[in-house]
């Protein structure tokens, strides 16, 4: 799929990848969600597909964070307040605790929803405002935006696939 350069694009990148990682979800079982067996995203160590889902639900917030701060005119501290971007890591972390009290179901739900608030958000905008000029050092809004939804949607869904394969051998 190309770099989305305008809300619709974008808007269709991050409702189609959505909608293909959801699908891999849905094929999840429940009763194995919690299991940690994959990969996780900070270095040597290990998550469930309901801390991946968590993690998504993280940024999606987080993004939204910034287009309200953004709307407000106050600074950004970007990725995260007490974060850089060299400890992505860690915020990971938190992101798994944030949502450590929810099951999968939970989460999914939680996940959809912040994901169709974003698209909302993004609606509201203007191709100008999304992709005219450079947000985050040379990034435009709209990048920051696929960079921290749709991207990590087409990641999760491979960290999935992979690991259903792992599951199954």
């Amino acid at each position: 799929m190309a770099i989305p350069s305008t809300k619709d694009e974008l808007i269709s990148a991050i409702n189609g990848r959505f909608a293909i990682l959801d699908s891999a979800l849905e094929a999840v079982p429940p009763d194995i969600a919690d299991e940690k067996s994959m990969e996780g995203h900070a270095k040597d160590t290990m998550m469930s597909v309901n801390n991946l889902v968590s993690y998504l639900i993280g940024w999606n917030e987080l993004v939204l964070k910034w287009l309200d701060q953004d709307a407000k005119g106050k600074d950004i501290e970007f990725p995260e307040v007490g974060y850089k971007w060299n400890e992505l890591g860690a915020l990971a972390q938190k992101f798994y605790e944030d949502y450590s009290a929810y099951s999968f179901e939970e989460n999914r739900n939680k996940f959809a929803a912040v994901k169709d608030q974003l698209v909302s958000e993004i609606s509201k905008r203007t191709d100008e405002e999304l992709y005219g000029s450079p947000w985050h050092g040379k990034w435009t809004k709209g990048r920051m935006i696929q960079f921290n939804s749709s991207s990590p949607y087409e990641n999760a869904k491979g960290r999935i696939r992979k690991w259903r394969k792992s599951k199954a051998g």
